[in-house]
């Protein structure tokens, strides 16, 4: 049976909690330029409703154009609603900024600030990346608003390389669905199934588009991505921005290329986390040493997050390969079941590998195998983004695990990690021998936030139940 009927059986939907459904038109958006002209022109179009849910939505010359549209859009009566990530957006826009959209009839809504009650639940983030019109057209992909993907054509600055797709059609239904959740999830309403909103849409073209609508704890595709590396027949290409795979999901990539599959990943010459990009090297040893090939990226940064498996099924989100997306983050990917679709993407994958170098073995002076790259390739370094942080904290913490319990052997490609948490424990340790007053003070402070929070909230419990005595 061919990898696209498979896929599309009812046990693939039920592994990545996805809603499916056919007849639509999917057309493939690169880079910034191209899709926020796209998002903007279904903006400018709108006559019902626009929803737009980003994780950046930055005050800069691209915020505006869009902050100009939504507000325009509001005033000739759309309904307009923003979700836009607390974290994503701090230190990147102002309250002026949302202030200014509400005071012209946009609702917006920020996910997840920091909350004394809760002083965990900042580790979830909103990295959805999604634009609903009029249930006529709905838009996901890798793009944040802002002027990192849009580029600076008179600097001769490219914009950073990502991927979207627009979709119109029945599965607009799910994509108007997920934020719907998100939009009450950030007014702290109750989480409920995603499920398809009432009513149909007519059919716009001949595709199966499934939409995963991934929440914390949720893990569809992560087992989704396993099972793909598991199934695919002949060709695998992968293309990650921030690429810190768990041990099962290397050995499931590694297992494919070991049968014969031609598995590909590429990923940014350089990291704006340097935790995260020594974690995604960390990878490389035993992915090549399977047959895996791996490039990295030779513009300013790689964004984008796709898969297309044996020339019929193709993956286009928010998700990166790593515990962040696939746990504690809201995210939004498509899984789209199309032969042309599938050629598009493997022809692009083919025309950015021409801007990449191949990583291969090869042995140093010390005798550890080590990437290398050959020079002759200037890369420019991305700003930081906070919400990467957590990514490699996983990934350290696996590793640094890994070196205590001794469950697995480590790489010699793991040796900065583990130097590196050595180093840090034996500074702690000196800190707490000539300076406790300081250890005690940080310490106070990380007992005394949740404790306050968990007291208040056990009030606020206590208070409810006597009420419900009372009653």
């Amino acid at each position: 049976m061919e990898l696209l009927d498979r896929l599309m059986a009812e046990d693939f939907r039920r592994v990545a909690e996805a809603g499916h459904a056919a007849g639509n038109r999917v057309r493939l958006l690169r880079d910034g330029p191209q899709t926020f002209a796209a998002w903007l022109r279904a903006i400018n179009a709108a006559k019902r409703y626009v929803w737009l849910e980003n994780y950046i939505i930055q005050e800069d010359a691209t915020g505006a154009a869009f902050a100009q549209a939504l507000m325009a859009a509001a005033g000739r009566g759309v309904a307009v609603r923003v979700l836009y990530d607390w974290m994503g957006c701090l230190r990147r826009t102002s309250a002026g900024f949302w202030q200014s959209l509400r005071a012209s009839g946009v609702e917006v809504r920020g996910y997840n600030p920091p909350n004394l009650l809760h002083p965990l639940h900042w580790i979830s983030r909103d990295h959805r990346k999604v634009l609903c019109v009029d249930g006529d057209i709905a838009f996901t992909g890798g793009l944040c608003i802002g002027h990192d993907w849009s580029g600076d054509p008179a600097r001769h600055m490219a914009p950073w390389r990502d991927t979207a797709v627009a979709i119109e059609g029945p599965a607009t239904v799910y994509l108007d669905a997920a934020f719907v959740d998100s939009w009450e999830a950030a007014a702290g309403l109750a989480q409920r199934d995603v499920e398809a909103l009432p009513g149909t849409r007519a059919a716009r073209g001949d595709v199966a588009v499934s939409v995963i609508a991934g929440r914390p704890d949720s893990l569809g595709l992560y087992r989704l991505e396993q099972l793909i590396a598991e199934i695919a027949e002949r060709r695998l290409w992968l293309m990650d921005g921030y690429f810190v795979a768990t041990t099962a999901y290397v050995r499931a990539l590694a297992g494919a290329a070991r049968a014969g599959v031609d598995v590909r990943l590429l990923v940014p010459g350089s990291s704006d986390w340097p935790l995260v990009g020594a974690l995604s090297k960390s990878a490389y040893r035993p992915l090549l040493q399977a047959g895996v090939r791996v490039f990295e990226w030779n513009g300013p940064m790689l964004h984008a997050k796709t898969a297309v498996a044996d020339g019929c099924w193709s993956r286009i989100g928010s998700s990166n390969s790593n515990l962040a997306s696939w746990i504690t983050n809201r995210e939004l990917d498509v899984i789209i079941k199309d032969h042309a679709l599938a050629a598009e993407m493997e022809a692009m994958y083919e025309a950015d590998m021409t801007n990449a170098t191949e990583v291969v073995l090869a042995r140093g002076r010390s005798g550890i195998p080590r990437p290398v790259v050959p020079d002759g390739h200037a890369r420019e370094r991305a700003p930081a983004k906070a919400g990467r942080l957590l990514s490699g904290a996983i990934g350290l913490g696996s590793t640094l695990n890994a070196s205590f319990t001794r469950r697995r052997q480590l790489d010699p490609t793991e040796s900065l990690v583990v130097l590196g948490g050595g180093l840090v424990l034996l500074m702690l340790g000196g800190l707490a021998i000539f300076l406790p007053r300081l250890i005690a003070w940080v310490v106070a402070a990380f007992a005394l936030w949740p404790g306050v929070g968990l007291v208040l909230k056990g009030v606020r419990l206590w208070w409810a139940g006597r009420n419900d005595i009372l009653r």
